[in-house]
């Protein structure tokens, strides 16, 4: 039987979320060429869990890579990046990836990251085994990053969140939602969320991103974001979450007004990149859920929630 990670809300904890005691789970030398490992995917896979990780070398070439737990806190990371052969496009071009998502759709588990091509855009494939990969074209021009897929299809289109961006680090994003009848050809694409008022709510005055692959709860689908404010230090990455209508992914319900997680701990706090909660994947089990979090740019950590509190906390505390 599977082995679901997880820790109870520590004693005298009164937050809605709390960091696994075993944090970072995954630090940035984990393999024997890494300069660090973070904003990773994780999703249930036979009597354990796989992984796609970003991990970035000692030359701080950035590429994603397949990882292997029983119990998704202790893993077996690959120590070459993952090679993709061609899926519906013989164009497999990619000068770098970074920041993968991983959800399973019909027959298969797609994959999707920021690609280099001429610039940061999203990047497609799949695997059904976790040992052969195939590209697929790009689903949009550069500029874009944050490409996260629904689990299930909507009138029989794939839908696909986004953040349309810059060449460099982005002082401005929306999440955009966009559709494709074939995950080759993409439209249709609709505003699903803006930044939220400085005098609002701070935390997501800048930036925000799609994070975890959304899952289907009571209440609608349920998706962890991160929130950017450009501070005096620099970009500060928080988290937050969204409720979107079960039948219109369109349709946000609700949205945190404060924020769910923000760098507070040594790890969080300091980095290749100081100050960032980047959450990237969430698993459930029963009203348990467990996110996992790229940690200062620099380690992989997890979170633990339940899933009902979470809820009500978003409906009691929106925008």
């Amino acid at each position: 039987m599977k082995t679901f990670p997880w820790e109870e809300r520590p004693a005298g904890c009164t937050d809605v979320m709390w960091r696994s005691s075993k944090n970072p789970v995954i630090g940035r030398y984990h393999t024997k060429n890494s300069n660090s490992i973070f904003n990773s995917a994780v999703v249930p896979f036979g009597d354990g869990y796989a992984g796609v990780f970003r991990c970035d070398n000692k030359a701080v070439q950035m590429n994603i890579f397949v990882g292997f737990s029983k119990d998704g806190e202790n893993w077996d990371i690959a120590d070459e990046p993952i090679h993709f052969e061609p899926g519906n496009t013989p164009m497999i071009e990619s000068e770098y990836k970074y920041d993968p998502r991983v959800t399973w759709i019909d027959d298969r588990y797609w994959i999707t990251w920021c690609n280099g091509y001429n610039g940061p855009t999203i990047g497609i494939g799949y695997t059904f085994d976790f040992k052969t990969f195939h590209q697929c074209e790009n689903a949009f021009l550069p500029f874009n990053r944050n490409g996260v897929l629904f689990p299930q299809k909507f009138n029989g289109r794939f839908a696909m969140m986004s953040r349309p961006s810059d060449n460099g680090h982005t002082p401005f994003g929306d999440i955009f939602l966009s559709y494709s009848p074939d995950m080759k050809y993409w439209g249709e694409h609709r505003c699903l969320m803006k930044v939220a008022p400085f005098t609002d709510s701070a935390w997501q005055c800048t930036k925000i991103g799609a994070g975890s692959v959304p899952f289907l709860t009571d209440e609608g689908w349920l998706m962890f974001y991160h929130g950017v404010i450009n501070t005096c230090r620099g970009y500060r990455y928080s988290m937050g979450a969204a409720i979107l209508d079960k039948e219109n992914p369109e349709k946000v319900l609700y949205r945190t007004k404060p924020y769910l997680l923000a760098p507070a701990t040594d790890y969080e706090l300091t980095g290749d990149v100081p100050c960032v909660v980047f959450p990237c994947a969430a698993i459930t089990e029963g009203d348990k859920v467990a996110v996992y979090y790229g940690a200062a740019d620099t380690c992989v950590c997890m979170a633990f929630g339940r899933i009902s509190e979470i809820l009500e906390f978003v409906k009691n505390n929106s925008l």
